[in-house]
Order: C-alpha cells, then structure tokens, then sequence
C-alpha cells in the first residue's frame, strides 16, 4: 500500500466517557478487490469509561479520492452514519420494539417496518427529538393526529 494519503485524530467527551477516534487514510492497491477502491481507511475508537477501556477497529473502502474526501471528511462522514443509526435504527428498535413485533410472513413486516418509519418521520418533520413522548402524545389525541397526518 502507499502510505502517507493522511491522519486525524479526534478527542470527544460525552455521555460519562471519552472516545479518542484515529483515521488512518491510504491509497487503496489496485489488487484489492474492490473494483473502484480509490482508498482505505482505519478508523479506531478508543472509549474510556472510568478505568475500563474498549478499542475497536473498523475498516473502510471509498471510491472517493483524496481532493474529494480528504482523512476529516471520511470521519465527518462515519459520525454521520452513526446519527443515521441513532436518529433511527434506535428508535425502531427501541421504542417500537421492532424486534419483538410477531408480523414474520408476506408482506407484514415491510408494511409495518414502512409505517413506523412513515411515524418517525412526521414527528421529526415536526422538530420532535423525542419520539416515544411524540408517540404517546399522538395516541391521547387522534383527531389531532389525524389532522396532522391529512394535512402533510
């Protein structure tokens, strides 16, 4: 591999831990097997909470260049990847307990998994940060809710 294509480091304090991320950038070889690959990156996350410390190692592949995606983009861009997973992934999983929903034939759980992120999306096109209370206030009131709803 060719070396040198760039590095950044980034320290964060948040939730009773801090997390040091490093990304390592270079060029990907042309023997790689990703047809595209124009990098590779390592992205290591270092959390600390109280005395006991966690490292995980995650890989990536990019067929964007380095003009275009430059070490601090690539990290931007993974950071934005997990506010995708928390903003909505989380929400599925826990507030609607997703998991545990019992529609498992034809087209059950499409349609299901559709509406709740059809609900997701209202509340968040309203500015709701939290959706369970969005949920049980939309379930005390379902004129209004229906009236938000035909009104979209």
């Amino acid at each position: 591999m060719v070396t040198g294509s760039g590095r950044t480091r980034g320290d964060e304090k948040s939730h009773g831990r801090r997390v040091r991320r490093t990304l390592k950038v270079v060029q990907a070889p042309e023997n790689l097997g990703f047809e595209g690959a124009v990098q590779v990156a390592q992205l290591r996350r270092v959390a600390t909470r109280g005395q006991k410390k966690t490292t995980e190692v995650v890989y990536l592949i990019t067929s964007a260049g380095l003009p275009d995606a430059p070490p601090a983009r690539l990290a931007a861009w993974v950071r934005g990847h997990w506010g995708v997973e928390n903003r909505l992934h989380w929400v599925r999983d826990v507030t609607f307990d997703e998991d545990r929903h019992q529609a498992r034939t034809g087209s059950a759980p499409q349609v299901m998994a559709t509406l709740r992120s059809v609900a997701i999306g209202i509340h968040r096109m309203r500015g709701e940060a939290n959706i369970a209370r969005a949920i049980r206030r939309a379930a005390w009131d379902p004129l209004a809710t229906c009236d938000l709803v035909l009104t979209l």
